[in-house]
């Protein structure tokens, strides 16, 4: 009975404040929904999407067991205090998404397209604090309602409705209106993809499907390739989220996560620059801990791997975070081969 007595509070809860609950979504087709097992694929590039060798990459993660891809456009804010957004040269074309998407299709793949805001300036996009809140929220649902209109034309799988806004996650009324205006356009289910660090601050967890969770948790303190070590690492994790995920009323999707392929990777996982030292089987170990861990769970939806390779560099290099080519690629296709995991989570 934890759930209804929860779902009661949220909309007491949100009755004091002032605003309306969101409506419950119907749940029964999320929920009983098969595991998601997703790669990333992310480009920084106007026509990244229509590189020759995206067919390549798509078969390659499909080979590796995934059943999902991640697609990821970008606009930009000035600074992090900015109230204008808006999309820049390198932003993905429209009609590239349309033709990835067709192209993902055509592999089996179906698809999350996850709009992120990033700030020109270099700022963490966790940082992002508008020193005009109301014009911030007007800009924004102008950038991600066009973006639930394109996903409606391609009939997309799941819409992410924002990425580690921590900075403005907690203002629940400004996000009711902004799911609200998503889901005039776009019918499908819709996950927000929370930081680590920011999950328990989100404010309307009620208002989409599932919950989202980047997870970039530093594991150890020293470089290892030591995985019962790195599993002990993360058994308080699990514990945490399957708690979160009975009180919310939601499985908890890994919207990303992922290891540089760098010396000490779990040390700091979202760190792209922790090392000039290539260290594939610290990657390696990051990944097999990863899936020892959270395959099977019945609160879980899934994860997406950030990342393969992206345009133009589609063979990845030798200190990123693209599994392409490397062991990682083994770990995960022999947790994802046979029974969706189901094998390797007894």
């Amino acid at each position: 009975m934890v759930v209804p007595v929860i779902r009661a509070l949220v909309v007491v809860l949100a009755l004091v404040a002032g605003c309306a609950p969101a409506p419950t979504p119907a749940e029964p087709t999320i929920t009983t929904a098969p595991v998601q097992r997703g790669m990333v694929l992310p480009t920084w590039d106007k026509h990244g999407y229509t590189d020759p060798s995206t067919g390549e990459a798509l078969t390659k993660m499909a080979a590796a067991g995934a059943n999902w891809v991640q697609i990821v456009p970008t606009w930009y804010q000035g600074t992090r205090t900015a109230s204008v957004i808006s999309p820049a040269s390198s932003t993905v074309a429209d009609d590239d998404i349309r033709a990835v998407v067709a192209l993902a299709r055509g592999h089996g793949l179906k698809v999350l397209l996850k709009p992120h805001v990033d700030v020109a300036d270099g700022s963490d996009r966790n940082r992002i604090d508008p020193a005009d809140r109301t014009a911030w929220f007007s800009a924004y649902r102008g950038f991600i309602t066009h973006y639930a209109a394109l996903a409606a034309e391609l009939s997309v799988d799941q819409l992410a409705v924002g990425t580690e806004l921590r900075g403005v996650s907690g203002d629940r009324p400004a996000w009711l209106a902004v799911i609200a205006g998503v889901r005039q356009a776009f019918s499908g289910p819709l996950v927000y993809a929370a930081n680590h660090d920011e999950y328990r601050r989100v404010a309307f967890w009620d208002a989409v499907d599932l919950v989202g969770i980047d997870a970039y948790w530093s594991l150890t303190t020293e470089p290892t390739t030591d995985v019962p070590e790195l599993r002990r690492a993360l058994d308080s994790r699990r514990t945490e989220l399957a708690a979160f995920a009975e009180m919310t009323g939601r499985r908890i999707l890994f919207t990303e996560t992922g290891f540089p392929s760098q010396h000490g990777a779990a040390t700091a996982p979202w760190d792209g620059t922790i090392s000039r030292r290539p260290a594939p089987d610290e990657q390696a170990a990051g990944y097999e801990a990863f899936l020892a861990t959270f395959t099977g769970q019945a609160w879980c939806a899934g994860v997406f791997f950030w990342t393969w390779a992206v345009a133009p560099r589609r063979g990845g290099t030798a200190l990123d975070t693209s599994i392409a080519g490397k062991p990682a690629q083994q770990v995960v296709a022999k947790w994802w081969a046979s029974s969706l995991g189901a094998r390797a989570a007894g």
